[in-house]
């Protein structure tokens, strides 16, 4: 997984990876690795899921501002 950047430095996401139609996202204080898809979450959430991780700001903020995002994670292991 990749580090996070968290550009702002008081992002709740420590790392991720970006797969061709997902996205795993790891948040601080969790063991658990959260797995986002375009077959759950939505094409459209994933593509600007990926541009906010590269960038290292926003991504967790995303996720916790957008409920059809926020709790529609494939598995998590």
């Amino acid at each position: 997984m990749e580090i996070y950047k968290n550009l702002s430095r008081d992002s709740g996401v420590t790392h991720y990876e970006i797969g061709e139609d997902y996205i795993d996202v790891k948040f601080i204080g969790k063991s658990t690795i959260y797995i986002y898809s375009n077959s759950r979450t939505g094409k459209r959430h994933i593509d600007k899921m990926k541009i906010l991780a590269m960038n290292g700001q926003g991504l967790c903020t995303y996720i916790t501002q957008n409920p059809s995002v926020k709790k529609n994670y494939n598995k998590r292991y």
